[in-house]
């Protein structure tokens, strides 16, 4: 049986206070009540909440985005877990979406786990050390985009499957990622 770190227990706790609470109003001493550490774990752990948000969902995405290293395992299957973890976590991310904001804002920080993700894949996909200039142009404007999409998405301007979000995602891919991916 695997014990959770003190970070995996850090953002449980902030997932919990995030149900009854809007992020902009929770606080370092909120989340360490909920859970029982001292400041001193937190800011072991994370320089702020704004850092743990972005632990927690890189954490989260990364468990999605390895499972690319195993070949049985497609780029769409990668896109429909995607889409069914944002639909399980609809309201805790619309909580992140609609109280942060400027440089700590929560889509920012997406579209950055999501480039770097997406970035290793086509890296490991190509054999490439580094992308192209190009390359790396067409991964980050896709990521740009598709987070665009599930943020808004997320806040109900569409109401699809998740299943239906994966397919937008998997038919909008840019033409010379596709031989990485597909």
């Amino acid at each position: 049986m695997k014990r959770k770190t003190a970070k995996e227990m850090l953002a449980d706790s902030f997932r919990e206070v995030a149900e009854k609470k809007p992020v902009d109003k929770i606080t370092v001493s909120d989340i360490i009540e909920n859970c029982g550490y001292s400041k001193t774990t937190f800011y072991r752990s994370f320089k702020d909440k704004y850092d743990l948000m972005a632990w927690d969902y890189l954490t989260r995405q990364k468990q999605i985005m390895d499972q690319m290293d195993n070949t049985d395992y497609e780029w769409k299957t990668t896109l429909i877990e995607g889409a069914l973890l944002f639909n399980e976590e609809k309201d805790y991310l619309k909580n992140l979406l609609l109280h942060t904001n400027g440089i700590d804002s929560f889509s920012r920080n997406m579209k950055e786990v999501h480039f770097g993700s997406l970035k290793k894949c086509v890296l490991d996909a190509s054999g490439m050390k580094e992308l192209d200039v190009k390359t790396e142009m067409y991964v980050r404007t896709y990521c740009q985009g598709t987070v665009d999409l599930i943020c808004d998405w997320i806040m109900g301007m569409y109401d699809v499957s998740p299943k239906e979000l994966a397919e937008v995602f998997e038919n909008c891919l840019p033409e010379p990622l596709r031989k990485y991916l597909l």
